[in-house]
């Protein structure tokens, strides 16, 4: 019976999550909270301040960076479409990797972005990898 029962549910239940709008809904929340207040909600950012992520080709040209920026944030210069950004941008060191995984994912997805998605080994591989940095360094 458990068997049929599972037989039954799992496609319907995979249909459902494959026919949404927004596959990265956990990930479009987590955005909103912890990124929108600097990159807007729209990816945009702001003007010459904030880069964009709304066709950034920095998405796509620094990959292996990504999850990075998001745990430890950045205090380099950083070229985004051309335009130079010396903003320093904070970490976000609370996400956890699943959540870092669905931000990222999200923006590769949002705003017309058709970028690679990540899978979470991969995100856990890169971030044991960084470079560690303290919050005095932002």
């Amino acid at each position: 019976m458990k068997k049929i029962l599972l037989f039954i549910l799992f496609p319907t239940c995979c249909t459902f999550f494959a026919c949404t709008e927004q596959p990265y809904i956990v990930g479009e929340r987590l955005y909103k909270v912890n990124c929108s207040n600097c990159h807007l909600d729209d990816g945009k950012g702001l003007g010459a301040l904030i880069p964009p992520l709304a066709g950034a080709d920095y998405l796509q040209k620094n990959r292996a960076d990504l999850p990075c920026l998001i745990r430890n944030g950045i205090s380099d210069t950083i070229i985004v479409n051309g335009k130079q950004y010396v903003e320093k941008m904070p970490g976000v060191p609370h996400l956890s990797e699943a959540d870092i995984t669905n931000i990222i994912n999200y923006v590769q997805t949002a705003w017309g972005n058709q970028y690679e998605i990540y899978r979470l080994d991969e995100v856990l591989k890169i971030l044991k990898e960084c470079p560690k940095r303290t919050n005095s360094e932002f």
